[in-house]
């Protein structure tokens, strides 16, 4: 049977991501409306047999949303060769976008048993642990900017890595405006942000996420981590060095980037 040419695309994309190297951009039919590119992350992702530890929320701050004309955030699997213990060590390339500092939770694996829609009611009995985790941010292609969620949800959420600070267990805290700050201790850059700018609260973030794997129908046999979205939107690595990120009444994480 001949492939058709988003099966030739998907295959390219997929030993990219399989690989780390760069290929060409994408045609913009796959990129420019979300709905396209979601459609094709799907079948990029269905070619991977690789562990999924969890999955990504892109696209979480409304002043950005709206800026693109976007409606909702996009999500993206994250596999487990991509989530790295905190103080690791990361290497950006030339598609890198830059890193991002997220509100991170571990849910149960019971999630997956329950039928209802996940609400601001029921979603903390789901919730085992929260962290702080750092992304680094970032295509596989040779291409720079956001012109739309497409371009990231497109190829693979924009996931290269993400490095998990301490998990700790979980209590019914508020966290919607919480500060947060990331710095780069060689080149002493800090860049501020806030937690309300994750779709308002991480957990609209996380409920987000949760009833989309509800309904595309995504079952995991083992609790999951869920990563919100950037609190300090996407901040350029002026340098290589160890950088360290805080969210206030959740933790520390770090990462050395080279």
């Amino acid at each position: 049977m001949k492939k058709t040419a988003s099966d030739k695309l998907s295959d390219r994309l997929v030993k990219a991501f399989l690989k780390n190297k760069i290929i060409s951009p994408l045609p913009s039919r796959y990129t420019k409306k979300l709905i396209e590119a979601d459609k094709f992350r799907k079948i990029c992702e269905s070619k991977i047999n690789l562990p999924i530890i969890g999955f990504k929320a892109g696209g979480t701050a409304l002043a950005v949303m709206k800026k693109l004309k976007e409606k909702e955030p996009f999500y993206a699997s994250v596999y487990k060769r991509n989530l790295l213990k905190n103080g690791s060590t990361i290497s950006k390339n030339r598609s890198t976008l830059g890193i991002e500092l997220e509100v991170s939770y571990l849910i149960k694996k019971e999630f997956f048993n329950y039928k209802k829609i996940i609400t601001k009611k029921n979603i903390n009995k789901f919730i085992s642990h929260i962290a702080p985790s750092i992304e680094l941010v970032g295509y596989r292609q040779k291409k720079k900017g956001i012109k739309s969620f497409g371009d990231l949800c497109s190829d693979f959420g924009g996931n290269i890595k993400f490095v998990l600070g301490k998990k700790k267990k979980y209590k019914k805290i508020n966290i919607r405006n919480c500060k947060t700050v990331i710095e780069n201790l060689n080149h002493k850059h800090k860049t501020f942000g806030n937690t309300n700018t994750v779709y308002i609260n991480p957990l609209n973030s996380l409920r987000f996420v949760l009833n989309k794997l509800k309904k595309d129908k995504i079952i995991l046999d083992k609790d999951f981590y869920v990563f919100t979205g950037s609190t300090v939107g996407v901040v350029p690595i002026v340098g290589k060095g160890l950088y360290v990120g805080n969210i206030n009444k959740v933790g520390n994480v770090k990462a050395y980037i080279k």
